[in-house]
């Protein structure tokens, strides 16, 4: 495949999305009274911060994400979902404004393009491409591109792949272990159910220990989700893995024209 900075934006013809999720009618009714119990909890309407909570709640997949990262517990779904309504309140992901993580975006240690063969968005992560000293908005850039990722998923899916490639990450450019239990707190209490794989690469053994010591900040589900250097041809389209890591994809990263690709593809939405 020649070189290209264009950024893919669907899965690959005859990709067919999965998982589907269907319930049962004990199920059903489960998620319509959460649906419910969210809704008491919704900020007044002369809020300038409400359209944002509806819009949110009101997505096909919020819901029922709360009730199986649960398994299916009613006040173990009412205490996450009121959770992070108060997270969503303060942090406010959809009204981060492009310019304020662009510096950060300028290396290209976030990318979003492509799909696996099930219909995730990748978010490709080199942490051996970080160009600014750690700060707050390190992890606003950070939930930026969850929510660029989620706008980018195939009607019916749910969640995205990670590919983290360490390939010419340092110690000095590898996140503190401070930080990313920070990040996993974010993937974990308020994007539930929304980590489809994580992968990890070139992994020196150097960098052991920083596993070691984000361990106990990973729930059991994250953990079961996480691969270490597997066979990336089974899991994404030759066409779509990046020619970095043995696809067919030769992206050029430019930042300006891949900025100008993201930002034009938010606004259609």
């Amino acid at each position: 495949m020649p070189s290209t900075t264009a950024v893919f934006t669907q899965p690959e013809v005859g990709t067919i999305v999965k998982p589907v999720h269907a319930y049962s009618e004990e199920q059903a009714a489960k998620i319509e009274a959460l649906r419910e119990y969210a809704d008491s909890l919704l900020l007044p309407p002369s809020d300038p911060y409400y359209k944002w909570e509806v819009r949110w709640l009101r997505k096909p997949d919020t819901i029922p994400r709360y009730m199986r990262a649960t398994k299916w517990k009613m006040v173990d779904a009412e205490r996450r979902i009121k959770s992070t309504l108060e997270w969503r309140r303060e942090f406010k992901p959809e009204l981060i404004p492009p310019d304020e993580v662009k510096v950060e975006c300028e290396t290209g240690k976030i990318i979003l393009t492509g799909f696996d063969k099930d219909g995730r968005p990748i978010l490709y992560m080199r942490p051996g491409r970080e160009n600014t000293e750690r700060s707050p908005r390190q992890l606003r850039h950070l939930v930026w591109w969850l929510e660029r990722a989620k706008d980018m998923m195939p009607p019916g899916q749910e969640s995205v792949v990670i590919i983290v490639d360490y390939k010419t990450t340092t110690l000095r450019t590898n996140p503190s272990i401070s930080v990313a239990s920070k990040v996993l707190t974010i993937l974990q209490q308020h994007y539930v159910e929304t980590l489809g794989r994580a992968i990890v690469t070139n992994l020196p053994l150097l960098l052991n220990f920083f596993y070691k010591g984000i361990a106990p900040f990973l729930d059991p589900v994250t953990r079961d989700k996480m691969r270490f250097n597997p066979d990336l041809f089974e899991l994404v389209p030759r066409s779509q893995l990046d020619a970095d890591l043995g696809g067919d994809y030769e992206f050029d990263f430019d930042f300006e024209t891949y900025w100008k690709q993201i930002i034009e593809f938010d606004l259609t939405l």
